[in-house]
């Protein structure tokens, strides 16, 4: 009789729901200091790009960094593949646009004048284009408030942060992939 036995491989969860949570949490946290401060990234050029590098591509960067060495370091002896690195840079991008999307939606539902407070920012900003026409304005601030309603944000928040994820596990991937050699792959 042959000793054949299973092993289970260490769930790449460990590693991507807490960093996850905690990379949509900075994301929600930073949208209640823009909004409790009357920061609007429209308005101020240097805060939206500022905004922009951090939510987009540094944040995602490090968290995911983070979430694929803590797997392969602590979970997983030393290894990850470039496919697990994938997996668990989306899964990071992802956990953290549904707790962001969801926790501002909340925020939304409980400070209803948030919504309106973002709406009229938005008027203000442009109106200050130039070449704005009014159907213009008018049609912009329709999708705008389209994309503050729940059904739509969140879908739409994990989606983008999906992409962003996969684009930017490509790159951790091939910085931290070591393969098991004892590995059937």
């Amino acid at each position: 009789m042959e000793n054949t036995e299973i092993v289970k491989k260490p769930s790449l969860a460990k590693s991507t729901l807490p960093y996850g949570i905690t990379f949509g949490l900075i994301l929600f946290v930073e949208f209640i200091i823009s909004y409790a401060f009357g920061l609007n990234s429209a308005e101020n050029k240097m805060i939206g790009v500022i905004m922009f590098l951090f939510n987009n591509i540094l944040f995602p960067f490090l968290f995911i960094l983070l979430a694929c060495n803590n797997y392969k370091n602590k979970i997983n002896g030393g290894y990850i593949s470039f496919g697990e690195s994938l997996k668990a840079g989306v899964s990071v991008s992802v956990i953290a646009a549904a707790v962001s999307s969801i926790t501002t939606s909340l925020f939304y539902i409980i400070i209803p004048e948030a919504k309106t407070q973002i709406l009229e920012q938005t008027k203000v900003s442009l109106a200050a284009q130039p070449g704005m026409t009014a159907e213009g304005m008018k049609m912009a601030l329709k999708m705008t408030e389209i994309f503050t309603k729940p059904y739509v944000m969140i879908p739409f928040s994990i989606l983008i942060y999906a992409f962003i994820g996969l684009i930017i596990s490509l790159i951790v991937g091939a910085i931290v992939k070591k393969d098991n050699p004892g590995a059937f792959n």
